[in-house]
């Protein structure tokens, strides 16, 4: 109070007795502000504040900053926040404290420090006892904190109390006390700004002092109380009633597992004793007389005597004799009694526990394959015209032509719908592989025959189409000066273009595989040679061709453009590696688990692929997940030729030298925290097993649940 506050540099003797302080008050606090519990606080309509030194009451006003009163403020209390937001509030007749001015949190012990210190730690400061507060467990990842935000409603109102760790939801005086903050208003709602100074404290020294009494005795005597105080605890630790904190004990407790076991468990320690099993009682051919039938013939014997000691049924010749004193010592009795010894106390035994489980619980649960419709069952159409096995198939973006090549050294073309053969190009050598340009507006086929890869053009369908097909290809300018490449780019002769050659691709080996490129303008072809011009990447615009690899890193089987992105896969014997062609680099090496990959399908979303091996697996990878194999499946029983998956359906198949296509229902979920579903839906069967050679490719359309296959019989087979 002014009062107090013009006298607090005078001697105490100057008050009032019932002004002086007392000693050890934990009240009076010269300068200083008290922390008081509610029910402390006097009853009064309006704000107040006792003086501790005089008992004289300061009245507040609404807007008088409370730091001019009190300061400087003890350890034990932060600063106010902002001027204007009171210490003290109005305390009601009700005793009742308000909401707005909470007592300080005392699960905070580490007092006014930054708090960023305990961040990365999980406690937060240290109790009397010297153990750690631990920090509310606050284990919510991003999407549990999205899920709250958008199922909480007060979500927004709700703060992390940093001193504490914990969530509080802040009241509407508190938000509307934020919201006047943020716009740089005062914390209070009734505080005017603008009212006239008030001098509280005068600049001007005062000369003469109020009372020059001197200091009073007790102010500077050891207190009598406090003597008596520490003469109670004295004499209570003495006599034991106040134990002071023991040391923790380090030392290690063992347990004993068996001291509380019940006798009659069947687990119990003497139970599990199971006794050596008893020796079989001698029979007929123990006999010194046995029956005529015990007895062994030389044949028997001999085969006795050439048979492995484990193998035989006895360990002896039954003979016999004349009478019992006629039978001999037997030579193998103390070996046999030593063994019997040793089976007594060294066999170690154990009793196994049977488990009753239910053969179909082992089943994993898989949905019925009705529910998984629609996906191919019935054969519906065989292709004849063939004479030799049917290799490669492939088919147009429209899904009404299908071309397949032979080793009768013939290409046909096909109609899709009624397996009528519209076109057969000779070749003058076995095919390889053939494929159809994948892009809708160009009718352009690749076909690998010997060392060389033919670009034809089937003339099937739209005449528009094939006919700016041509165009197209005629547009080429060749450029001035000659580009070394790794192949030879030749136009086809008229005779060769009359039966719809192109473009002939000439490499230095034979040619194995040929794949498009998505839009349709780039292909890739791997050769038969074991350096690292294997794989080689043409531009049919530019009539380019470029080797993409500097070194080999194996035979490798096939080759893959990734649907989407600029991905290049490259299946070797072991393993499928993943190629970046933007930043021309290595992004992934998957490790297939199989001992000769056959060949590759991607999904066409381009997270998954499937690759099929000659040691009759099927690896299903799931890029983002692992290198290895999400699953391995082993449904066929022969080498794997080929796999294939449906652009649009959840489906896919493998053919195999069994004879059968296998299709299966892999579906892949857009929530990357559920496994993709992989379930074998149908065997079909229809080719013939011809030179140990089952089915050799299959296909499946564009559009429909339908797959093509073909087989060493020399036929394809479309399956519905």
């Amino acid at each position: 109070c002014q009062h107090h506050r013009g006298q607090e540099t005078q001697s105490p003797a100057a008050f009032p007795k019932r002004a002086r302080p007392t000693p050890l008050s934990p009240l009076h606090l010269w300068g200083s502000v008290i922390a008081l519990p509610a029910s402390a606080i006097p009853v009064h309509p309006s704000p107040a504040l006792c003086c501790p030194g005089c008992r004289q009451r300061v009245c507040l006003d609404r807007g008088m900053d409370i730091t001019q009163l009190s300061y400087p403020f003890p350890p034990f209390l932060p600063p106010p926040r902002h001027p204007g937001v009171h210490l003290l509030e109005t305390v009601s007749p009700a005793l009742t404290p308000l909401p707005s001015a909470p007592l300080q949190d005392i699960r905070n012990t580490v007092g006014n420090i930054p708090m960023e210190w305990y961040q990365d730690f999980p406690h937060i400061g240290y109790n009397l006892e010297g153990k750690k507060i631990y920090k509310p467990i606050r284990n919510k990842d991003e999407l549990d904190m999205f899920l709250e935000k958008m199922e909480n409603p007060d979500y927004w109102r709700t703060v992390q109390d940093k001193m504490t760790g914990a969530d509080i939801k802040l009241t509407d005086e508190q938000v509307d006390l934020v919201h006047r903050l943020q716009k740089g208003q005062f914390g209070d709602v009734h505080f005017n700004p603008y009212e006239p100074a008030v001098d509280f404290f005068t600049h001007e020294v005062m000369i003469h002092p109020v009372t020059n009494r001197p200091a009073d005795k007790r102010s500077f005597i050891p207190s009598l109380i406090e003597k008596e105080k520490v003469s109670k605890l004295v004499h209570a630790i003495k006599m034991g009633w106040i134990k002071p904190r023991k040391p923790k004990d380090d030392t290690p407790t063992y347990y004993d597992l068996w001291a509380h076991e019940d006798p009659n468990s069947i687990l119990g320690r003497h139970k599990m004793h199971v006794p050596a099993p008893k020796m079989k009682l001698p029979g007929h051919e123990e006999s010194y007389n046995p029956p005529p039938e015990y007895l062994l013939s030389e044949e028997e014997k001999l085969a006795w005597e050439q048979q492995e000691p484990a193998e035989r049924k006895l360990n002896f010749v039954p003979q016999q004799y004349r009478c019992l004193r006629a039978v001999p010592a037997y030579s193998r009795f103390i070996h046999e009694r030593f063994e019997r010894c040793l089976d007594l106390y060294l066999c170690p035994r154990q009793r196994k526990m049977r488990v009753n489980v239910d053969p179909e619980d082992l089943i994993p649960k898989l949905p019925k394959p009705r529910d998984l419709q629609p996906f191919p069952t019935t054969q519906a159409l065989v292709y004849r015209g063939h004479t030799s096995l049917v290799r490669c198939l492939s088919i147009s973006p429209s899904g009404q032509w299908l071309v397949s090549g032979s080793d009768d050294c013939t290409v046909r073309f096909w109609e899709v719908c009624t397996a009528r053969c519209m076109k057969t190009l000779p070749v003058g050598g076995v095919v390889k592989s053939v494929a159809w340009n994948p892009n809708p507006t160009i009718c352009l086929v690749a076909i690998c025959v010997d060392q060389s890869v033919l670009l034809v053009n089937p003339c099937l369908g739209d005449k528009l189409l094939y006919g700016a097909t041509d165009q197209l290809l005629e547009s080429y300018a060749a450029p001035e000066e000659e580009r070394v490449q790794p192949v030879q780019w030749v136009t086809a002769t008229i005779e060769e273009h009359s039966k719809g050659v192109r473009l002939v691709v000439q490499h230095s080996k034979a040619v194995k595989q040929v794949t498009w490129h998505g839009k349709g303008d780039y292909f890739a072809s791997v050769v038969s040679d074991n350096s690292n011009m294997q794989v080689l990447i043409h531009q049919t615009s530019k009539r380019w061709s470029q080797n993409p690899f500097r070194k080999s890193k194996g035979l490798v089987q096939c080759v893959l453009f990734h649907p989407i992105r600029p991905y290049f896969f490259v299946a070797t014997q072991r393993y499928v590696r993943v190629y970046n062609l933007l930043k021309q680099e290595l992004t992934k090496k998957l490790m297939t688990n199989c001992k000769w990959v056959s060949s590759m399908a991607i999904h066409p979303g381009g997270d998954n692929i499937i690759c099929g091996s000659y040691d009759s697996k099927l690896a299903w990878f799931d890029l983002d997940l692992s290198t290895r194999p999400y699953q391995l499946l082993r449904h066929h029983k022969k080498a794997l030729r080929s796999v294939a998956f449906h652009k649009h359906y959840p489906l896919f198949a493998s053919g195999s030298d069994d004879g059968t296509v296998i299709v299966c229902h892999g579906m892949v979920y857009n929530d990357l925290l559920q496994n993709p579903l992989l379930v074998p839906v149908k065997v079909l069967k229809g080719h013939a097993m011809t030179l140990d050679l089952g089915v050799l490719d299959v296909l499946f359309h564009p559009t429909q649940p339908w797959v093509f296959s073909s087989g060493a019989d020399g036929t394809v087979r479309l399956y519905t």
